[in-house]
């Protein structure tokens, strides 16, 4: 062992063991950033670029089979290389922390060394397979557009979230058309809008919105359905709401999405706040719901025989559902959610099964503290991918045009925080193909298929303007 490092081993191990207990317990305190300051600064560097101890910025910590090496080193030590072991200073849920802050740091020194993602000259982006352009359709200058949805004739149906709907047609925005009363906030207003498979017959369109029973002092996911004549929200019926005990004060994880289904209504309700209510079954939050298209709840739900169990469950243990949506062919259902930091997922749904949240993630908590080093647990089910760092993914669909010929059933996912656009290809519930198509230009809310063959969003914050809205869709260059 080289002589500096093995005195450095030696006084490290003399200092932990003289510290002992009262070391522990600070380090239960401390955020992530304070964690790798006190126990690995000196020898990996200030930004993980190594130092008397190895350079940390390396992709293999990326690869989630090196979850359990990591924790391994860290508990264990390296005696040939000078690092003391520190399970005795460093919880396990700590070290796990300590994980997610190192591929953060990996992933971005990864990004910085990249090429930005922009388009040529005459504004074309080149990717993968496919070569587009981007076309600013209209821009809300106030408020947020917070979903888009195709009606069968055409029409582009979008929520703002403040409380009104909106129709475009051809280069033309309408008028705002009030909805229902909602509760504005935080993340909380009108979200989801869908219409019901029959539209052309019935002229149903459902919408999510936050919805409060005590004069918006607390509130709750509902669902409602109604119809839009001669430029009114009219005939609303309530579809979904959870009573009044279930509602809580937090303005925050709605979830909000819906998806048709074999003439069943599947749609999220997010944790609002209460982590651990995802993994109670007496309660709607943390949720994917299904229910009759008139409200009505089916017999064959998961949980109906089980005492006091919500009767409209189908899946739990999610955090904050903001995608959600049915596989063109394969007639299955996927999600993403908001995860913690480090944590974001995405999930194949299926019935009865519980995605884990909070009791397993592969994430820690915002402020830097960690949340569990559970990432695995029997009977719980794993994400198909997740995100480190987060990517704060909200509206998802599945490419079912022609114009972009092989993106044929990819999957889009739109990022608030990381703002861009994502494409996934998925083979028997595997990613194959996973690329970053567009970026930058703003936080991307929802994203949909177009039936003339163009990628359509709705995004916020366009070019840093926080004021703007904005309707927009990817054009093929032929």
């Amino acid at each position: 062992m080289n002589k500096k490092l093995k005195n450095l081993f030696n006084f490290t191990s003399i200092m932990i063991g003289f510290l002992g207990f009262n070391l522990s317990l600070e380090a239960k305190k401390n955020k992530v950033e304070s964690l790798y300051k006190n126990y690995c600064l000196t020898c990996h560097g200030k930004n993980l670029e190594g130092g008397l101890g190895t350079a940390l910025l390396n992709l293999k910590w990326l690869d989630p089979r090196m979850n359990d090496t990591f924790t391994s080193i860290v508990q264990k030590g390296n005696i040939e290389n000078g690092m003391p072991a520190f399970d005795s200073v460093i919880e396990k849920e700590e070290i796990r922390a300590l994980l997610v802050y190192v591929q953060e740091k990996s992933t971005y020194s990864k990004l910085d060394s990249e090429k930005p993602l922009s388009s040529d000259a005459s504004g074309i982006y080149s990717t993968q397979h496919h070569d587009f352009k981007f076309e600013l359709l209209h821009t809300l200058e106030e408020g947020i557009f917070w979903s888009l949805h195709f009606l069968p004739q055409g029409e582009i149906l979008l929520t703002q979230k403040e409380g009104n709907l909106f129709l475009y047609r051809n280069g033309f925005m309408s008028k705002p058309i009030r909805g229902p009363k909602i509760r504005y906030g935080g993340q909380g207003g009108l979200l989801e809008a869908a219409a019901h498979p029959e539209y052309r017959e019935n002229g149903w369109i459902y919408l999510s919105y936050a919805d409060s029973l005590d004069n918006n002092r607390t509130s709750m996911t509902s669902i409602v359905r109604g119809k839009i004549l001669n430029h009114r929200w009219v005939e609303e019926e309530m579809i979904f709401q959870a009573p009044k005990r279930f509602h809580t004060s937090q303005k925050k994880h709605y979830g909000s999405r819906i998806v048709f289904k074999e003439n069943y209504l599947y749609f999220s309700v997010g944790d609002r706040g209460d982590a651990s209510g995802a993994q109670d079954l007496k309660k709607p939050n943390g949720k994917i719901h299904r229910i009759h298209l008139d409200g009505s709840i089916p017999s064959d739900n998961p949980f109906i025989g089980l005492k006091n169990a919500y009767p409209t469950v189908w899946a739990y243990g999610v955090r904050n559902p903001q995608g959600l949506v049915k596989h063109p062919d394969l007639n299955e259902i996927w999600e993403v959610e908001h995860g913690p930091r480090g944590g974001d997922e995405l999930n194949l749904i299926k019935k009865g099964t519980n995605y884990g949240w909070p009791e397993i993630t592969y994430g820690i908590n915002y402020n830097g503290t960690p949340i569990t080093s559970e990432t695995k647990r029997e009977g719980m089910e794993q994400p198909i991918y997740y995100w480190v760092p987060s990517i704060a993914m909200c509206g998802i669909d599945f490419y079912t045009g022609k114009s972009f010929k092989k993106w044929k059933n990819h999957l889009f996912i739109g990022a608030l925080k990381a703002r861009q656009l994502e494409r996934i290809q998925l083979d028997r519930g595997k990613i194959i193909e996973h690329e970053v198509i567009f970026k930058d230009k703003g936080r991307i809310r929802d994203v949909a298929s177009g039936p003339d063959g163009n990628l359509y969003f709705v995004m916020d914050s366009l070019d840093g303007n926080s004021g703007a809205s904005v309707l927009c869709r990817l054009v093929p260059v032929k």
